[in-house]
């Protein structure tokens, strides 16, 4: 049997492309002067932060430019040089490396949001049977037999997060051989949302966000690392604004934005009223 990953590795590209938002790319392209800062964050984090830098901007600030990607892409980019100002890492292991090599700015960093990761199918599709002999937890039945889209558990957080669940279980040396890598979660989204591949392990915001799947299953929290956005300014950061849309980001405006688009607020309020400027 010829293994998913190569199988699979052309299809993810083309989701990518379709992706535009996920991309390594601003979303937002402004020149001149009226530029806002520039925002590099977690792939999955596309609809709500697009949300919150509107809020940013209604209150008459210079719209922040965002760049969406898996985090292990834009943690290499700052490694790199990539001008930006602050960063929203999907999870820890990311944001360490970046402090290590003294990227950050000291006292930015703070666990921004909270997540969830489930397994999801197409809305249109219901999950085949387990192979038999086969008897995972109830709900995971599916994993059995299917191929399943999830970010690269070499590098791409929801991957990694992914893997450690079906450790837990019990479950990935059965899976790994069945896994088709995407670059970010929002890549293996798309193959879902789109019938290319039957399952998928992604974000319960990603999940929510697309009326095109299904969650067949919820991971217990226990069964894998805490899900955790860290946020921080880049040592690098030149904006003036930097440090007022770092404390926009864990104030109580933009928590309420946060948790209509299901993440979890983890921030310490204090930490955004100490740096907040007058909005």
């Amino acid at each position: 049997m010829v293994p998913a990953r190569s199988l699979f590795a052309a299809l993810a590209a083309g989701a990518l492309a379709l992706l535009p938002a996920c991309s390594g790319g601003a979303e937002h392209r402004e020149d001149g002067d009226e530029a806002g800062p520039v925002v590099l964050a977690a792939a999955s984090l596309h609809e709500a932060l697009t949300e919150v830098a509107g809020a940013w901007a209604a209150k008459g600030h210079q719209r922040p430019r965002l760049s969406f990607a898996a985090s292990s892409v834009l943690a290499r980019q700052i490694e790199g040089g990539a001008p930006a100002d602050l960063f929203v890492s999907a999870d820890a292991e990311w944001m360490d490396r970046l402090d290590r090599a003294g990227l950050l700015r000291p006292g930015s960093r703070a666990d921004l949001l909270g997540n969830q990761l489930v397994l999801i199918a197409p809305a249109s599709a219901a999950p085949a049977a387990p192979a038999a002999g086969v008897r995972p937890p109830a709900g995971l039945a599916a994993l059995s037999a299917r191929l399943v889209a999830m970010g690269d558990p070499e590098a791409v957080p929801a991957g990694r997060y992914a893997r450690a669940a079906l450790e837990h279980l019990g479950l990935w040396t059965a899976v790994a051989p069945r896994v088709v890598p995407a670059e970010n979660v929002r890549a293996a989204l798309a193959l879902v949302e789109r019938g290319e591949v039957p399952l998928g392990i992604v974000y319960a915001t990603d999940a929510r966000a697309s009326p095109r799947v299904v969650v067949i299953h919820r991971f217990a929290p226990a069964s894998h690392p805490p899900i955790r956005y860290p946020v921080a300014i880049l040592a690098a950061a030149r904006h003036p604004d930097a440090a007022g849309l770092r404390a926009f980001l864990a104030s109580p405006p933009a928590a309420r934005i946060f948790v209509r688009h299901g993440f979890a607020p983890l921030a310490d309020p204090a930490l955004s009223d100490a740096a907040a400027p007058a909005l």
